[in-house]
């Protein structure tokens, strides 16, 4: 009498947790085998789609079924042959393989005897159906999937910053989901400042919780569902494009096309460290005064157990100097940048006086932009004349089209960002004209990385120290006005 194994598949969890699917193929499988008289051995149950042969149960199955050797079943047994495999190609070398362990592959509502050759041709069709089906099905799906793109709308799980959620009009749409959207324009506005290097700005995110590796953080920055738009790529004669979302963005458009620019080379970040021991913050922002080279620090530790920090330099140079004094002697050079009294009413006329001329030139920026635009524009419909004329052929056309629309997306992000709403300057000021004060105490009660910021802001470039006092060759230029100042305040007194 004949054995068999029965196997029943089905392609979802929702199919397995119903088992609707599973019950009915058990039971159309066994009472075949009893029509047939034939011994059911085991069944194998598999909840895995029929793309491959790399299922679980099923790759399990084959390992025993090589081991075995007496107790083989003549025979697989499944209802049809889109149950056993929905891949042409697969399921030929599939069956080839179970043949040369001596068994017979059948489905039973579909029955084959495959030793007449004619009946391949069958075989063929049964096989081809599912998997046309299914590329039919991925095809609809794809083309789905381009056309929600195309309307602006975000399909798969919210990047970093972001959390799917459904409207009351039931689409699923992407919102930002703070501190994680803080985090993110956090990061884009400091790489665009380029006070420090892109991993440095990685390194302090995670410490923040961002949590992400190098090539990750990359693709965060060059992902632009941050600024409001979605990727179409591009498919057969249609261009790649980005539109416009339907989501809300958490950078604009201009710190985005700001931050691409740094990331492609335009601009060389400063190879700056955010972070440093909280004894040590001007850690890479001093250079030796012997050999021109970067000066690190690091403590050592005394007979006593305590420790030491030092700003030294390479092991060959043996530059080295006492940290604490170091730091001592810098916040007293943060003295010469505090304003003096009685100037603060013509700093703050200063201050609104180039507020009023930058926004006067920001609305002459954004006239240029859009005389930019309208020559561009000029540039598609005429490139468009010359195609149906004839001058031109479509090749050509295609290019011209390409670059043009390419200017045109950076030009109008530009354009988004010149925009700015009115703001209170007043209060700004007179905030700022407080901070600058108290400089010096203000640099006491910052955390270290506070201060290393404010340390790069003042000297963009780095200090040289000689033990006794600090000399630059450039400051900042609004700090560079304070100074100027201040020294023809003194002279004059």
């Amino acid at each position: 009498m004949k054995t068999a194994d029965l196997y029943v598949r089905v392609s979802t969890d929702e199919q397995a947790d119903r088992g609707y699917s599973v019950r009915s193929q058990e039971e159309v499988l066994r009472k075949y085998c009893g029509i047939q008289n034939i011994i059911v051995r085991k069944v194998i149950y598999e909840d895995y789609s029929a793309k491959t042969f790399k299922r679980p149960a099923w790759t399990e199955m084959l390992a025993e079924l090589r081991k075995e050797k007496d107790s083989k079943p003549g025979l697989l047994l499944f209802t049809k042959w889109d149950r056993f495999s929905r891949n042409a190609g697969d399921a030929y070398q599939m069956i080839n393989v179970l043949r040369k362990l001596s068994i017979d592959p059948q489905a039973v509502e579909q029955p084959l005897d495959l030793s007449v050759p004619e009946n391949k041709m069958m075989l063929a069709f049964y096989l081809a159906a599912p998997e046309v089906e299914n590329d039919r099905r991925a095809l609809n799906t794809f083309y789905g999937m381009r056309r929600a793109k195309k309307e602006g709308r975000y399909l798969t799980t919210g990047p970093f910053g972001y959390v799917n959620r459904t409207t009351e009009t039931g689409r699923k749409t992407i919102v930002p989901i703070e501190p994680k959207a803080g985090l993110v324009r956090w990061a884009f506005e400091e790489v665009a400042k380029q006070r420090y290097a892109v991993d440095q700005i990685r390194k302090e995110l995670n410490r923040k919780g961002l949590n992400c590796s190098k090539s990750n953080f990359y693709n965060l920055l060059k992902n632009p569902v941050y600024c409001g738009k979605i990727v179409v790529p591009p498919y057969k004669d249609e261009p790649g494009e980005l539109v416009d979302g339907q989501h809300e963005a958490i950078i604009t458009e201009r710190l985005f096309c700001k931050v691409q620019h740094v990331l492609q080379g335009n601009k060389r970040p400063v190879q700056i460290k955010i972070t440093s021991p909280e004894d040590l913050p001007l850690r890479n922002y001093l250079i030796c005064p012997k050999c021109g080279r970067q000066l690190t620090g690091s403590a050592s530790k005394g007979r006593k157990g305590n420790y030491f920090h030092y700003y030294h330099c390479v092991p060959d140079c043996h530059t080295r100097f006492n940290a604490p004094k170091a730091n001592e002697i810098f916040e007293q050079e943060l003295g010469k940048f505090v304003p003096k009294q009685g100037i603060a009413e013509l700093y703050s006329v200063i201050i609104k006086d180039v507020y009023t001329r930058e926004s006067g030139s920001q609305f002459d920026e954004r006239r240029d932009l859009l005389n930019r635009i309208h020559a561009e524009n000029d540039r598609l419909s005429k490139g468009l004349n010359f195609l149906l004329d004839g001058t031109i052929e479509s090749t050509e056309y295609k290019a011209l089209k390409a670059g043009a629309e390419k200017k045109l997306l950076n030009l109008e992000a530009e354009l988004s960002g010149t925009t700015k709403a009115t703001i209170d300057i007043d209060g700004i000021a007179d905030n700022a004209l407080v901070s600058l004060f108290r400089l010096d105490l203000l640099y006491n009660k910052l955390n270290i990385t506070q201060k290393r910021y404010l340390i790069g802001w003042i000297f963009p470039e780095k200090l040289c120290f000689d033990g006794s006092a600090y000399r630059t060759a450039k400051i900042g230029k609004a700090v560079n006005v304070i100074y100027l100042v201040n020294s023809r305040i003194q002279v004059q007194i």
